[in-house]
């Protein structure tokens, strides 16, 4: 079965249709506490690993089986050292893909992007062959993953009309999305005519 943006994304409204309220209170959150830390030396590079992962935990855990419990988004400091440690290797490889030229930073962001859901559900793996896992994942699947969130990107600029407001709805629209892209490539189903329709 082949899967469109469109359809990732309704099923994303069709999931969020009742369970708006926690997941727009985890982005306030998230958004209050890397406001806050961003006025401390390196404040957001030690708690962005933790609470990406964190985050990651929360949406697997939501679009999975519908658990919204904001607790779950400091799970990730459960795993301080690895979540850190994979923050900071990814955005090195990245920035050093983007001392090439822009796009192969681009390319090296989306094949890194699925990292920290492989690290939650592959707890035995370590950082180096959880980005390897997310790179194997991804192969032949960057196009779709870039495809599926620039979909979003009307919302992102309606949303500045809002005086931003309306990212905290936005988020957890394309995290809920993009977690539900991630089930499709474990379980190995086609996404490869997923360019196709696009809105």
């Amino acid at each position: 079965m082949n899967y469109t943006p469109t359809q990732i994304k309704n099923e994303a409204l069709a999931k969020l249709e009742n369970n708006w309220g926690n997941l727009v209170l985890a982005t306030f959150i998230f958004f209050a506490i890397t406001g806050i830390t961003s006025l401390i030396p390196f404040g957001n590079v030690l708690i962005g690993g933790p609470i990406a992962l964190g985050t990651t935990i929360l949406y697997l855990n939501f679009v999975r089986n519908g658990n919204t419990d904001i607790n779950q988004m400091f799970d990730g400091f459960k795993d301080f050292g690895n979540a850190l440690g994979a923050y900071i290797l990814m955005a090195l490889v990245v920035f050093g893909f983007m001392l090439l030229l822009i796009i192969p930073g681009i390319i090296a962001a989306l094949a890194l992007s699925q990292t920290y859901r492989v690290m939650k559900d592959n707890p035995d793996l370590d950082i180096i062959e959880s980005m390897k896992r997310s790179r194997d994942i991804m192969e032949g699947h960057k196009t779709d993953y870039f495809i599926l969130n620039l979909s979003f990107i009307g919302w992102a600029i309606l949303c500045v009309f809002t005086l931003f407001i309306g990212y905290l709805w936005l988020i957890p629209y394309t995290y809920t999305a993009n977690t539900i892209f991630y089930n499709k490539l474990v379980d190995h189903d086609d996404l490869k005519d997923f360019a196709k329709d696009v809105r």
